[in-house]
């Protein structure tokens, strides 16, 4: 008989045939579980089944990991990023005090060559920082100090470094001065060549490397390499200070002089600390006298008395 659409009906109806049909399907899966038990049959079949589903689970997965893996990637970058920036912070720090180490060794050095240089001076100084240069066109070898007019500071005291002499001041402000370099080519010093005593003038080059020494004898004895320094003639510097060295000779146009070119000591371009010369006020009065010389009184032994003449007989 044939069954309706829309008719449900039984696994297992009524009747003898439903009965056998029912028993077979109990006898068969006791069959089963007996297999299932004594050879792990199921095990193997289920383990074949979850292989072939497999990548059935990874390709339902795969959008889930997609995006969890974008998530990491996108919160790894970030840190990443802040990591990077905080390291390069560091780094900058380091580097810049790094710097700031050196550059500090670098002044205490300075610092100490000038110690040494004023212990070794007689005569009274006063330190000063350069707070600016001036290398223009139109004044030229110009540097300006942190010490004015109320420092006691004058037009013409001389300024010297660790090294040698820098120039004079030309100008002089409530706190702060201005200094012509001894190159510059309106300046003029008197100086002498250490190894022979011979007097001349040093002028400005015109450029922080160079001076010039014309008008020098041609018979002088003037060499490559000697020194040459302040003669203290005119007052305005004091003598024996070191000015430079001379690194070449030559006769002049007339070929009656001879002309060198010398090289200054002071390191004018590099010096940021300097030292202004302030010169002793000289005694008023005559000198003091000697020491006298010889045993002290209180050990002086006393001259004899000369015996009394006697008077004469008539």
């Amino acid at each position: 008989m044939a069954i309706a659409p829309n008719s449900t009906a039984p696994l297992f109806g009524e009747g003898a045939s439903s009965t056998l049909r029912l028993v077979l399907y109990l006898a068969g899966a006791i069959a089963l579980m007996v297999a299932d038990r004594r050879g792990d049959y199921l095990d193997h079949l289920r383990q074949g089944a979850g292989v072939l589903m497999e990548p059935v689970y990874r390709i339902a997965a795969l959008p889930a990991e997609l995006a969890r893996g974008a998530r990491l990637a996108m919160a790894d970058r970030g840190q990443l990023s802040e990591t990077n920036a905080e390291l390069s912070r560091q780094l900058m720090l380091a580097q810049t005090r790094l710097r700031r180490y050196d550059a500090l060794q670098e002044q205490n050095q300075r610092l100490q060559e000038l110690l040494a240089v004023q212990r070794s001076l007689a005569l009274s100084v006063q330190l000063a920082k350069v707070i600016n240069v001036d290398f223009g066109a139109f004044r030229r070898d110009r540097i300006m100090l942190d010490v004015g007019s109320a420092n006691d500071v004058q037009v013409g005291q001389a300024v010297i470094d660790a090294h040698g002499v820098m120039g004079q001041v030309i100008e002089v402000h409530p706190h702060s001065c201005s200094v012509m370099l001894i190159t510059d080519a309106a300046h003029a010093i008197p100086v002498k060549i250490e190894r022979t005593g011979l007097r001349t003038i040093a002028h400005g080059g015109g450029t922080l490397d160079t001076l010039e020494l014309p008008n020098i004898p041609v018979s002088a004895d003037v060499k490559v390499g000697d020194h040459i320094v302040t003669s203290g003639l005119g007052g305005r510097f004091p003598a024996d200070f070191p000015v430079g060295v001379i690194r070449s000779i030559a006769n002049d146009a007339s070929g009656m002089f001879a002309a060198a070119t010398a090289t200054p000591d002071a390191a004018l371009d590099r010096s940021f600390e300097v030292l202004v010369l302030h010169e002793l006020v000289d005694p008023v009065g005559p000198p003091a006298p000697a020491e006298e010389i010889g045993p002290p009184k209180s050990l002086a032994m006393p001259l004899p008395t000369p015996p009394a003449p006697k008077p004469v007989q008539p």
